[in-house]
């Protein structure tokens, strides 16, 4: 029998995995537990959309200035960053569910305050920053306890498929949510007495209060056990203990680091050129304008969800080729980029984008369950919060370096970004421990 072919249990003795059933998304969604979940957070994230569209567009409306409205954004997405690294820290200590549970409610109130004030005309800028500042904090709490929940609901060689329902609910909560709160914050203004701007405005915040509510219901009726922590040593630590835990457990695993500094690598090399250098583009060199840099990012973001579903569907790759795997999904990414400038079509460019799409679906899918299988269980929610605080600390520094760059030369921006996601994909492909970073997940006693 081959290493590929053991599992080592929490007793030491090696099985065989089950093999896997072929309805998987069926098995995940049987589970009770896992079900609450995945359809409260789908209400709760088609709610945070109505809040992203309400929210810049309350501002617009009250100043009707585009750089105060950046503030509100940056204000909201500060904290957010900062306190990920203690949110994780916090889910480890009291559990995932615990944590969602608090940050639900507490955005819940901050909304229905927000609501209230919009609807009887007495919203003023100050009390936008405060909120949007409180909220932050709350998400910074949120989302590594999202994360790091699904591994605490469902078995090991589900994982895969979990993720992917969750990963994709995302995809198609960014997809739709937008439009329909477009069309019903003016349909909710219609008729409205007052300013109805700001009464369809007020409604779409209400509206989003509503699905942190329906999410917090569906929390508290998971299995009762839920609510107990997973690390019985975390009482015992300081914050700033844990958080070192942490990053010693990530800088004393070889293969750990390899995989973050991947991850924050790729994450710099792909966020500024997509949001940035592609509407450039589509500016200067794809003949339909505006509708090019539409296509392009629905292409995109069609094949992420293709990518997902992909990933959720099929099985588990065979430990021997799954950084292979990864890591060509990651070069298509950077071919994308090469051919967005290389070619004048916007067809091929959407097709492109649409591959490289579908490798990112696929890439984050496998990475998010990677990790929850190949750390202790104890330590999910700081590893998830340190892979979540990787991303969104890179972003602005690309943004902001991308933005410099493609100011002198867009061509070169894309192409370079492109290539040299190409070449780290390449070094890595050479790198045995990456190589064999599958086995991770079938020997890890913890799960």
């Amino acid at each position: 029998m081959t290493q590929a072919e053991l599992n080592i249990e929490s007793n030491g003795i090696y099985k065989k995995p089950k093999e896997k059933s072929t309805a998987p998304f069926r098995q995940v969604i049987a589970n009770r537990d896992f079900r609450l979940l995945w359809i409260g957070e789908a209400i709760s994230l088609l709610g945070d959309q109505f809040h992203m569209i309400a929210l810049p567009w309350l501002v617009l409306q009250l100043t009707g200035d585009a750089f105060l409205m950046g503030t509100v954004l940056a204000v909201a997405a500060i904290p957010r960053a900062i306190f990920m690294l203690l949110g994780g820290v916090i889910t480890d200590r009291y559990s995932p569910r615990n944590v969602m549970l608090a940050s639900n409610i507490i955005r819940m109130m901050l909304v229905i305050a927000l609501t209230g004030v919009v609807l009887t005309g007495t919203i003023e800028i100050w009390m936008i920053y405060i909120i949007s500042l409180l909220f932050g904090l709350a998400d910074a709490f949120y989302f590594p306890a999202s994360q790091a929940i699904v591994p605490s609901l469902i078995p090991n060689e589900l994982l895969q498929t979990g993720n992917a329902l969750v990963q994709g609910t995302i995809q198609v909560s960014v997809f739709l949510g937008p439009v329909l709160a477009g069309f019903m914050i003016t349909l909710l203004s219609a008729g409205a007495e007052g300013d109805p701007s700001m009464a369809g405005i007020g409604l779409a915040f209400g509206l989003n209060a509503l699905t942190f509510l329906f999410s917090a219901l569906t929390l508290l009726m998971m299995s009762s056990h839920r609510l107990t922590a997973t690390n019985s040593d975390a009482d015992e630590q300081s914050v700033i203990g844990a958080i070192k835990e942490g990053f010693s457990f990530i800088l004393s695993d070889k293969l750990m680091t390899k995989v973050f500094a991947v991850s924050v690598a790729i994450n710099f090399l792909l966020n500024g050129p997509i949001v940035i250098g592609i509407p450039v583009l589509a500016d200067t060199q794809y003949p339909e304008g505006a509708a090019a840099f539409g296509m392009i990012m629905s292409g995109f973001g069609g094949g992420a969800l293709i990518g997902i579903i992909m990933a959720g569907a099929l099985p588990r790759p065979n430990p021997k080729y799954m950084g292979t795997i990864i890591m060509i999904a990651v070069s298509c990414l950077g071919i994308a980029e090469v051919i967005l400038v290389a070619t004048n079509s916007t067809l091929l460019a959407t097709l492109a984008v649409a591959v490289a799409g579908a490798g990112n679906g696929y890439v984050n899918v496998m990475l998010i369950t990677w990790l929850q299988s190949a750390v202790p269980s104890r330590m999910i929610g700081r590893m998830m919060s340190v892979l979540m605080f990787a991303s969104a600390g890179t972003a602005p520094i690309g943004h902001a370096v991308t933005g410099a760059l493609v100011s002198i030369s867009p061509v070169a921006t894309m192409s370079g970004a492109g290539v040299l996601v190409m070449l780290t994909a390449a070094w890595m492909l050479r790198d045995k421990d990456i190589n064999a970073m599958g086995f991770a997940m079938e020997t890890n006693p913890q799960h």
